[in-house]
């Protein structure tokens, strides 16, 4: 079989081709390809009534191999040779050959002579030729093709099967549930999958090879015991077998998708015909029911009543409520049945649907067009009809309604109109009347048209001569009389309304005269009043001054306010004249003010009371501000040399902390002497505070004569003091520091140096914009800004000023330092933390290797060291403190008990933690 596998020139065996000419001549799998390949032969040879028994003898004289090839193709090939020499075999199996080549297929090594000799590996190649071309090439899944189109259509039709996972053509088919979920998945009812077991496969596989045999038409080309007995199955052996499950199923398929289109077409025709019934009937009976409506519609009999009438119209309305539109429905859904089957009949390329005679939609539409048209012309007849019989009781209605309306409204009235309520009335009373009397007028000329239209009702009514006419007509002359009656009592009560009206004004005027002027007067005595009584509070002489100089023009004032006074009285006067002469009964007062003479005259009698008052209290407060004003120059003499004094002291400390000038012995013994002459310097501040006492005391708040306040003064002392000890106590530091640290005073005026070349403010820090001037100075080429001093040096400015002393470091480095002498992470550095730091570098001082060396020296030059060790070398007191802190060692050569003395040195340093 290694010569067969060589002759397929398709691709889709090529990737077992090696493996296979290995494995060919085992001989469990000849014996599975002899039973597989010969089933599957006498499957089609049985289509022309023949079989073959012996694969490797019955197509040696290649008779049955060209009828096989006839069968599975459908064509005829050539003749075949009858004799029965060898010659002629040769010729039959040539011609079988040359088919098979004509069909694509190219055969290598597999000549005529090994399949008449009967060559059992070259006839099985030949088969499984055969079988590749027309049972398996064909077969395509998802553009796949062959094994893998065969290998996929598997695995998608036994996917939903629990225990089931078709990867190959061999082992995947041992246990036979692959077979049963192939015929389950097609033909359900012929196996019970559920009862199947894994771990039975001889009865899953006896199963399916059974059912397809009986059921399917698909021999049985492998015994059960074949497969479960063999470690890999023979892959081609199984191909065959299961490509003949795709082409049985395949087929069913085809024949269930045929009857499903027949179905199909027979569903359509068969809802179509359904649809056509419905229209019949649905246009059968609207028509009908048109039919019956109309003539009801039409009939236009009047009736003798209203009631009847009335009734009609309810009836119509019920019909076009109730009875019309689930017709108009009808109408729309028979319309929408008629379009829906027509587009259905279109789509199913039908003919198109022709009603019955007279039951097309046109035919429908016309009919209901006349039943609109009827439907429109009774309704107009009965409203018409309504209209008609209403009119006499309309009229009538509408004579009793504006007759008692307009009675109703003269009710009353001439009663009002004879009433002389105008004799003992106001002014404002008067044309409140008058106003009230013009809108009755107004009132009364709008009833005019009321009247008129009740007197043309009652002509209405008696030229379509109303029953009640006399009763109608002995009405509507009333009404008339009345309304002439009316007419003159108003005419009479307007000329006595106005008559009054000029009278009262006059007094109205000088009502008003007065409390234009009393009002006025009035408020600018209260005023008056109210500031000669007002306290005031006054802080300087200035403020006092403008009190007395205002009090003097309001004196100068009061002679022209008293001719205003005997002026307002005046007007008062006439009015109580005019009141005598024409015997004016006054229902009140002035309307215009409640401001009485009696009043007038007590208000200017207290505001003259008032006045010498007013001039003693101004005097007396003028005296107090000359008194407050002494307090202030004062003060202010004494707190404008204090302030001063202060800052120029701190100013002075400050420059003797950052200058140069001798030893630090020398810079603490200038400050202590300053300390001193600002420590004498505490009785002027007492002083000051005394001073300020009285002004508090005098309720003084405010000093032009300084811009110091005590609160300034007592901070400034406070911080002046707060400065001098402090910088005492860091030249002290320094001091220490330099002693205990073996610097030289060389060294340290040099590290002031540096630190003060940045800090050009002298406040002891410094700025992002400093460290560029910094980085100048060492020969960066960055841009020079302005520079800022703050006192400390920020995290860059540190940086650079260690760079300019020699320092080269990366961020790692820096970062440590940083941690030293900014432990608190406040992003500035201190001189004293510079200091420390130079200090520590410049001194010979214990570091964390050092004491890792040494405890490495003590360790016996281990990485770790023990409790015994410890306490050997040390005093008993530090051994235990080391025993105590240090952390178990965990290295590769640690041994019990074993301690991390580098951790514990570093943390000593504060580099990591205990």
């Amino acid at each position: 079989m290694d010569h067969y596998d060589s002759q397929q020139t398709n691709d889709y065996m090529q990737p077992e081709e090696d493996w296979d000419r290995d494995l060919l001549l085992d001989p469990a799998w000849e014996k599975q390809q002899r039973k597989t390949f010969t089933a599957w032969c006498n499957s089609h040879l049985r289509k022309a009534g023949t079989q073959i028994e012996n694969i490797e003898e019955d197509f040696r004289d290649g008779l049955k191999l060209m009828l096989l090839l006839e069968v599975i193709s459908g064509e005829r090939l050539a003749k075949p040779e009858r004799g029965k020499m060898r010659v002629h075999k040769i010729s039959n199996v040539n011609k079988a050959l040359d088919f098979i080549a004509s069909k694509g297929v190219k055969l290598v090594s597999i000549g005529a002579e090994e399949i008449v000799d009967g060559n059992v590996k070259m006839t099985l190649g030949m088969i499984w030729t055969i079988i590749l071309r027309f049972a398996i090439q064909d077969i395509s899944v998802e553009e796949t093709s062959a094994k893998e189109g065969l290998l996929l259509w598997c695995q998608r039709k036994t996917a939903p099967y629990k225990n089931v996972n078709i990867q190959n053509f061999h082992i995947s088919w041992k246990d036979g549930l692959g077979f049963c979920a192939l015929i389950h998945r097609h033909r359900p009812e012929l196996i019970d999958y559920g009862k199947l077991r894994k771990d039975d496969p001889l009865t899953n596989l006896n199963t399916a090879f059974d059912v397809a045999e009986k059921y399917l038409d698909i021999p049985k080309m492998l015994d059960a015991e074949d497969i479960v007995g063999t470690a890999r199955p023979d892959e081609k052996a199984i191909m065959t077998y299961v490509s003949s499950f795709y082409h049985a199923f395949s087929g069913a398929q085809k024949a269930e998708t045929a009857a499903n289109r027949i179905c199909k077409v027979l569903a359509v025709n068969q809802e179509n015909e359904q649809l056509m019934e419905d229209y019949e009937k649905l246009a059968s009976d609207l028509l009908e029911w048109i039919r019956r409506t109309i003539p009801w519609l039409e009939n236009r009999v009047p009736e003798n009543t209203m009631h009847a009438m009335q009734q009609k119209l309810e009836d119509f309305r019920d019909y076009r409520r109730l009875h019309k539109p689930p017709k108009v429905q009808e109408k729309c859904q028979l319309e929408i049945n008629f379009n829906t089957l027509q587009t259905k009949l279109r789509l199913s390329n039908r003919p198109a649907f022709m009603p019955s005679e007279g039951r097309m939609v046109s035919d429908i539409n016309n009919a209901w067009g006349c039943l609109e048209q009827a439907e429109k012309g009774y309704e107009e007849w009965l409203l018409n009809e309504i209209r008609r019989l209403e009119r006499l009781d309309h009229l009538a209605e509408k004579f009793r309604q504006k007759a008692s309306i307009h009675e109703a409204w003269t009710d009353g009235k001439e009663a009002m109109l004879r009433q002389k309520d105008y004799e003992t009335a106001t002014l404002s009373e008067i044309k409140a009347l008058l106003k009230k009397h013009e809108a009755f007028e107004s009132d009364l000329a709008a009833h005019q048209d009321r009247v008129e239209q009740i007197a043309a009702i009652a002509q209405e009514l008696n030229e379509l001569d109303y029953y009640d006419s006399p009763s109608v007509n002995a009405r509507c002359q009333k009404i008339c009389d009345q309304w002439d009656n009316l007419g003159a009592l108003t005419q009479k009560r307007r000329e006595a309304l106005e008559r009054t009206e000029k009278l009262l004004e006059t007094i109205d005027q000088l009502y008003l005269e007065y409390a234009k002027r009393a009002a006025p007067f009035n408020n600018w005595m209260e005023g008056a009043m109210e500031d000669l009584q007002d306290t005031f509070i006054v802080h300087t002489i200035e403020e006092i001054q403008g009190l007395t100089t205002a009090h003097e023009q309001f004196k100068a004032t009061l002679p022209d306010a008293d001719k205003e006074r005997l002026a307002i009285l005046g007007i008062h006067n006439e009015v109580s004249k005019i009141v005598q002469t024409y015997h004016v009964n006054m229902a009140g007062t002035n309307p215009y003010t409640t401001i009485t003479p009696q009043e007038i005259n007590g208000k200017w009698d207290h505001v003259r009371q008032l006045v010498p008052r007013r001039d003693q209290a101004l005097t007396e407060e003028h005296a107090r501000q000359q008194h407050n004003e002494r307090l202030r120059k004062q003060f202010g003499a004494q707190a404008n040399v204090i302030g001063p004094w202060i800052q120029t002291k701190m100013e002075e400390i400050g420059r003797i902390s950052i200058e140069m000038h001798g030893t630090l012995e020398d810079q603490l013994s200038h400050l202590r002497q300053y300390e001193k002459s600002i420590v004498n310097y505490k009785p002027k501040i007492d002083q000051l505070e005394g001073d300020h006492q009285l002004i508090q005391e005098a309720l003084i708040f405010d000093n032009k004569h300084t811009n110091y306040t005590m609160e300034h003064i007592r901070v400034g002392w406070e911080q002046l003091l707060t400065t001098i000890a402090r910088t005492i106590n860091e030249v002290e530091n320094q001091i220490l520091t330099r002693d205990a640290k073996g610097i030289s005073q060389e060294q340290m005026n040099e590290f002031r140096a540096s630190f003060n070349h940045f800090d050009r403010d002298h406040s002891g820090t410094l700025g992002p914009e400093e460290f560029k001037a910094c980085l100048i100075s060492l020969g960066y080429d960055i841009g020079n800004d302005p520079q800022k001093k703050t006192g400390m040096m920020d995290t860059d400015d540190f940086r650079a000023c260690l760079i300019s002393m020699g320092y080269n470091m990366g961020e790692a480095e820096f970062a440590r330092i940083m941690s030293i002498v900014d432990p608190n992470r406040l992003g500035v550095v201190t001189f004293q933390a510079f200091i420390d730091f130079m200090s520590r570098e410049t001194a010979d001082t214990d570091t964390a290797d050092q004491v890792m060396a040494s405890f490495k020296i003590l360790a016996g030059d281990k990485n770790y060291i023990t409790v015994d060790e410890l306490r050997r070398e040390l005093p008993p007191d530090q051994a235990e403190y080391c025993i105590a802190r240090m952390a178990p060692y965990n290295g590769p050569d640690s041994v019990p008990g074993a301690l991390d003395y580098m951790s514990f040195s570093t943390a000593l340093y504060g580099e990591s933690d205990l």
